[in-house]
């Protein structure tokens, strides 16, 4: 008679990020003992956030950053578009953390340093997947077909989004479900009048306030877990004392904390998964401290991985056994492939005429969403899939000076007052899955930490082309 096995933990959660705070939370209200296991550095709600509220004349660049300093040590993370003198401590150090264009492809894969991953510098848009959204693979024939439809997972849309915190309206947008909203942050005049334009031009496109993860009218929940309103600052990239936006480090984690049932470790980066022969199943993982590269293992009955998309390949194809030579849950060959990301990058601005008299109070956290308007009923471009728009209307504002000229009175005199109106709106559309488009580890490089580095080769497809066209002319 075989003797039960004893493990350390009931559940390791891989990651403390988006995912891996509400694997976390989920676990630890249920009464399991959990380990969740973090590569980024400790980072204390309020307390860490060392440029919040910092004004660009208390900055040593002036909110820049030095872009020899960044091309040597941030060579990828650089290009994202919220990284600064005020946030790059929160991206991860591309030399001391490398990987590898592969195939001539070049893909970027932000990463971050800290504990709460990129829910602590995401951008906040949330919106649900629709029914067209489950059923598409089904019906172009390009992926598998989902084993669930948007049915099934409404009410967990509805539990995520009651915790969490979203703003938004409900518009009656079949392909766009509405949900469980706190009230919408509201359109600026010319986003008002946009809307009336883009609406009466183009039958079947709507433009609606952007659903963020921010709070505008906050629970008891929420409001116990120390987060409050939304202060309209614009600095959410810095971290949000208010806990206004959602971050796992401002929310979930605090939820799991406040249970008694979690252990929260930082600098530990997960090297493999070990695979139990006798009971065929995963029996803990193998970590590396970052600072001192000690090795250990740790059992649980549940191993979950949420340490990133990719992140998480990395470590599942690391984790090799008899049974999986190539990577726990590969003996299909497939895991690394059918990497899929958006497309963006296209779109259009302009100046708008008039409205000279009105202005807006606060930094508003979100702005404006064209909702996907192709491909709803049938094909009816010559791609498939969609796209959507995000954008806002501003106003310039005193930073215009410089770009004009002048000195002393006739200078300050000639700034006194705003700019004009800018309209902007840029693209998100969805790439098509190809077998092609992997992650792999590389054969002969490994990092500091013995880790073999991942190697990335992923590139557009013609679908994606053609779609890009049809986003400059749309």
């Amino acid at each position: 008679m075989t003797s039960e096995k004893t493990y350390d933990f009931d559940a390791i959660v891989v990651g403390a990020g988006m995912s891996g705070g509400w694997a976390a939370k989920e676990f630890a209200e249920q009464g399991l003992k959990v380990l969740v296991l973090d590569r980024g550095g400790p980072l204390e709600h309020s307390t860490d956030y060392i440029h919040e509220g910092k004004a660009k004349w208390e900055m040593d660049l002036r909110g820049k950053y030095d872009r020899d300093a960044a091309e040597r040590d941030h060579n990828f993370q650089r290009t994202q578009s919220s990284f600064s003198e005020f946030t790059k401590h929160y991206y991860i150090n591309d030399r001391e953390n490398p990987y590898e264009h592969a195939d001539g492809n070049r893909f970027d894969w932000f990463r971050t340093a800290k504990v709460g991953g990129k829910s602590v510098i995401w951008g906040r848009q949330s919106y649900r997947m629709g029914p067209i959204d489950f059923k598409s693979n089904k019906m172009d024939g390009h992926g598998v077909d989902w084993p669930i439809r948007y049915e099934d997972l409404e009410e967990w849309y509805d539990y995520v989004e009651v915790f969490a915190g979203i703003s938004g309206n409900n518009d009656g947008v079949e392909h766009l479900p509405d949900g469980k909203f706190q009230p919408p942050h509201t359109m600026n005049i010319v986003e008002r009048h946009m809307k009336e334009k883009v609406e009466s031009t183009f039958p079947g496109r709507r433009i609606i306030m952007g659903r963020t993860a921010h709070l505008t009218e906050p629970t008891e929940e929420q409001m116990e877990l120390g987060r409050s309103k939304c202060q309209a600052r614009t600095q959410c990239s810095r971290g949000c004392s208010f806990g206004a936006y959602f971050s796992s480090v401002s929310a979930t984690l605090p939820a799991a904390e406040r249970t008694g049932n979690m252990t929260l470790t930082a600098d530990a980066i997960v090297h493999s998964v070990l695979y139990d022969e006798e009971t065929g199943k995963a029996s803990g993982v193998r970590y590396v401290n970052t600072k001192t590269k000690e090795v250990t293992e740790v059992t649980a009955k549940v191993v979950f991985m949420c340490a990133s998309s990719i992140s998480t390949v990395q470590v599942l194809l690391n984790s090799r056994s008899d049974t999986f030579p190539t990577g726990i849950g590969n003996s299909s060959g497939v895991l690394g492939h059918y990497i899929m990301d958006h497309i963006k990058g296209a779109g259009a601005s302009g100046y708008i005429k008039g409205f000279d008299e009105h202005y807006y109070t606060g930094r508003r956290p979100t702005g404006i969403y064209i909702p996907r308007f192709t491909n709803l009923n049938g094909q009816d471009r010559d791609f498939y899939r969609g796209y959507g728009y995000q954008g806002s209307a501003r106003r310039e504002g005193w930073t215009v000076a410089n770009k004009n000229g002048g000195i002393g009175a006739e200078f300050k005199e000639g700034n006194k007052q705003p700019g004009r109106w800018r309209f902007s709106i840029g693209t998100r559309g969805e790439v098509l899955p190809y077998f092609d488009n992997h992650v792999r580890l590389s054969e002969t490089k490994t990092d500091q930490w013995g880790i073999p580095i991942l190697q990335a080769s992923v590139k557009w497809g013609e679908n994606e082309r053609k779609m890009f066209a049809d986003v400059k002319k749309s």
